[in-house]
């Protein structure tokens, strides 16, 4: 029963929000209140050239040849014919210097204008959410579905918005221009109605189902294109026979598509075919050749309303197709909005820009009093009570899982536990400044990132140090972390940039090179509280022995907090809590706990045993 939930609860998470359609229109207005907040000159000029544009063709259509053609008939001057014409020339001729205007000029400015606008507010806000929100794929799928493309798309929505509603306005108007001109002519509008409602609206979901079906096998086509080019593989290509493989599973997604495709191309055929038969050759032919029979045959309808009616049938057409499409897009638009909508006006747990009170620079102590937390509901840590104080050097020890690396995130506030609470010197931390608070420690994290930045920028992490201090402190922290002979050995020194993402001669260091880098990140802050999550992991013994003995000296006067699997790298803290199964089970010094002969001890014989076998010697402690 318990696994069939947790199947229906992932189901729900994969499938698209669900939104009404009056919640998907509503959508557009969000984006176009959003746009205006941004760039409202933008928005002011996509209504007018969308207006404009329906303008010229109803004016032209309705007007200016039914002008034209009874002025002639009723033989009016060459001169006031050839004025009128002028002066539509020039307006229609200003609007096409409007719309080249906006086409070059104002739309590229404002386009620019939106993408910093609307990005600016993307990122406060995904920087301001809490970190739990980047571990909920459900979320995250959301979240970068928000961002995809986001300026392009809101503009994209508000021009279909203004499209759907002048498209309207104009559908009505010529309706009202051919029933005045001739009742029967009206019933020729239901045929492009009928293929853009009808029709066409089948042939959408057509291609809806159709590339739906084709999904699994084009992700296919495209794994295998990326695996391709990518030189993570390119070892396993050349070493192994799994290029046969990949090539026997291409064919295969290939034959699926094509297969796919036969499925629906019989009934997509007849669909289009009605399609166009509805919404250009019945209209234009069938009007065309009533509007002739009337003028020619039964002499019932002049020459200017027949140019009238065939000029109409064509912008009517394309106003309805227009419209039609538009009011499509406005639902699909509806869709895309509702990840952004949702994820601006997400209410942050923990939001970053919380303002409270002032924590101050001292820390006397901080203690875990009853933690429990739960992820994802799976409790992780349970009624965990300890504590840190300050100028003391403390270890958190055990095997993995045991809950060592949720501690710090919990310290730090990237989670506010289940139950019970932390306090700095005696007050809950979600009193405190968030910012502020944060700013008492200084972390290297054992699942660190490099950025494409010198290694300069890399160490001092925006970290408010003035520019004639930085070169000396970074220098200072390369060597207390041991990375700075190697670091000298770049092209640039400290001001090598790494990684190849955007320069090509960028260094790409070793793991343990790259770890030196974050531990030097610690040394370089000035704070009272410093975390060392495993800092060794990928060093050498007498590097490690190096590093902590820098760490040790440099950090005497912060409170210390390891974590280590590496016993021997502890031994020498004030305190020490081995953890498992997300609590504290034994707490001491390392003599206390080696004398207590329990979990701690047994870890330690053990590991020290196998560092001797490893060495050629013999096993004792």
């Amino acid at each position: 029963m318990e696994k069939e939930e947790v199947k229906e609860k992932e189901k729900k998470k994969k499938k698209k929000p669900e939104i009404t359609r009056s919640r998907a229109i509503g959508n557009n207005f969000y984006a176009l209140g959003l746009l205006w907040r941004i760039c409202p000159s933008l928005a002011v000029h996509q209504g007018v050239a969308r207006f404009l544009g329906y303008f010229e063709w109803l004016f032209y259509s309705a007007f200016f040849m039914r002008h034209v053609i009874n002025a002639m008939e009723k033989e009016e001057s060459y001169w006031s014919i050839l004025t009128y014409v002028i002066i539509v020339a020039i307006v229609f001729g200003s609007m096409m210097l409007y719309e080249n205007l906006l086409s070059g000029a104002i739309y590229p400015v404002d386009q620019t204008i939106v993408n910093k606008g609307l990005y600016r507010k993307l990122f406060r806000k995904s920087r301001n959410v809490e970190l739990a929100c980047f571990e909920d794929s459900d979320f995250y799928d959301k979240y970068t579905l928000a961002m995809e493309k986001a300026d392009t798309r809101i503009v994209s929505t508000t021009e279909s918005l203004f499209k759907t509603f002048f498209g309207a306005i104009a559908s009505v108007c010529a309706f009202v221009f051919m029933y005045q001109i001739d009742k029967i002519s009206v019933l020729f509008i239901i045929f492009p109605v009928l293929g853009n409602f009808i029709f066409n609206r089948k042939i959408s979901h057509i291609d809806y189902v159709r590339n739906k079906d084709m999904a699994p096998h084009n992700r296919r086509i495209a794994y295998i294109n990326r695996v391709m080019y990518l030189p993570d593989y390119a070892k396993e290509m050349r070493l192994t026979g799994v290029f046969r493989l990949m090539k026997h599973q291409y064919k295969e997604a290939i034959q699926g598509v094509s297969d796919v495709t036969r499925k629906y191309t019989k009934r997509a055929m007849i669909l289009h075919w009605l399609y166009v038969m509805f919404t250009f050759t019945f209209i234009f032919e069938g009007l065309l050749i009533y509007g002739a029979y009337r003028t020619l045959v039964t002499h019932s309808m002049s020459l200017a309303q027949l140019s009238v009616i065939t000029s109409m049938m064509v912008s009517t057409t394309w106003i309805l197709i227009g419209f039609t499409e538009a009011l499509t897009e406005l639902f699909k638009n509806g869709l895309f909005v509702e990840y952004l909508r949702r994820f601006m006006e997400y209410k942050e747990r923990i939001p970053e820009d919380y303002a409270g009170d002032d924590p101050g620079n001292e820390i006397k102590s901080i203690e875990f009093r009853d933690v429990s937390f739960s992820y994802k509901d799976v409790e992780v840590i349970s009624h965990l009570s300890m504590e840190f104080r300050g100028g003391k050097t403390y270890a958190l020890v055990g095997h993995n899982g045991a809950g060592k690396t949720t501690i710090i995130k919990l310290l730090l506030r990237f989670y506010d536990p289940t139950e019970g609470t932390i306090l700095l010197n005696g007050r809950d931390i979600r009193e405190y400044d968030l910012r502020k608070y944060r700013n008492l420690f200084a972390t290297a994290f054992q699942d660190h990132r490099m950025f494409s930045m010198t290694v300069a920028e890399n160490v001092i992490m925006g970290e408010p140090i003035p520019a004639e201090e930085q070169e000396a402190r970074v220098t200072e922290a390369l060597k207390l972390a041991g990375a700075y002979d190697k670091v000298q050995t770049l092209p640039k020194g400290i001001h090598t940039i790494l990684t190849h993402e955007f320069d090509d001669k960028g260094a790409v260091l070793s793991g343990g090179e790259f770890q030196k880098i974050v531990v030097a990140r610690a040394f370089v802050k000035d704070c009272p509280f410093k975390v060392f999550d495993e800092p060794s992991s990928a060093l050498d013994p007498i590097a490690e022995g190096t590093l902590f003995d820098n760490i040790y000296k440099t950090c005497e006067n912060n409170t210390l907090v390891f974590i280590s699997h590496r016993l021997s790298s502890v031994q020498n803290a004030d305190w020490v809590y081995l953890l498992s199964d997300g609590t504290v089970k034994e707490e001491g010094t390392h003599r206390m706990l080696m004398d207590q002969h329990g979990i701690y001890a047994d870890m330690y014989e053990k590991q020290a045993t196998n560092y001797l076998a490893i060495m050629g010697g013999g096993a004792s402690v």
